[in-house]
């Protein structure tokens, strides 16, 4: 794959891949470069609206705020990078390939089995953001993904729209339908996010988020 020049907006993530990779094991010997080449190329598609780069910089900056929760920050910090490398919005394996994807290269970066298997057992969650009690590597990375949800209403709303984007393919009715249903799923969950941090700063403004979204949306017949 052609990366051409790095782009200086993407010099921050690649000193922060380039710090994980190192934090998580993996040997001077090995160059973490050209696998930041590939990774940020994948988050640059033209399909992206929403899962884009800006998203893997968002994620990566609230598992900063949540690593003292984790049991392994590095390998949180590895699953967000993958969690949606492979993504095309017409697709239902997007989590599987991203996790089949980390379990081929970061044995090739050196990074132990184990870790490994941590890695993409992370991204694999992120299928159904519902990370079982205890499970503080989980909580960590579903809810810092999540925390786009408790964003200000002008945020919010770019979200929303990055998302639709995404979606272009899908006829409005259609599509309104979706995310209601999605919606409705998100809110009658007993809790959003696992982290006391999360419950403590994106609970309440995430809720009042997704209500008002799907309060607009009832209002245009869903």
């Amino acid at each position: 794959m052609d990366t051409g020049t790095p782009r200086s907006d993407t010099a921050d993530l690649r000193a922060r891949w380039h710090a994980t990779v190192t934090d998580a094991g993996a040997p001077a010997d090995r160059d973490p470069a050209p696998y930041a080449d590939r990774l940020l190329a994948a988050w640059a598609e033209p399909q992206r609206r929403y899962h884009t780069t800006a998203h893997l910089a968002d994620v990566l900056a609230r598992i900063d705020v949540l690593a003292p929760h984790a049991a392994d920050p590095a390998a949180v910090r590895l699953a967000a990078w993958f969690h949606d490398a492979v993504y095309r919005p017409d697709r239902s394996e997007n989590e599987e390939r991203s996790a089949a994807l980390a379990e081929r290269a970061l044995p090739e970066l050196g990074i132990d089995p184990a870790r490994t298997a941590e890695v993409a057992r992370l991204v694999r969650l992120t299928v159904t953001h519902d990370p079982a009690p205890g499970d503080t590597d989980g909580e960590a990375l579903c809810d810092a993904d999540l925390a786009v949800l408790a964003g200000s209403p002008d945020a919010y709303a770019a979200y929303v729209a990055a998302v639709r984007a995404e979606y272009g393919f899908v006829p409005d009715d259609a599509f309104r339908t979706g995310r209601a249903a999605v919606l409705r799923q998100l809110l009658a969950l007993p809790r959003l996010f696992r982290t006391p941090y999360g419950a403590a700063h994106w609970e309440a403004p995430a809720r009042a988020n997704l209500a008002a979204e799907l309060a607009a949306l009832t209002d245009r017949g869903i």
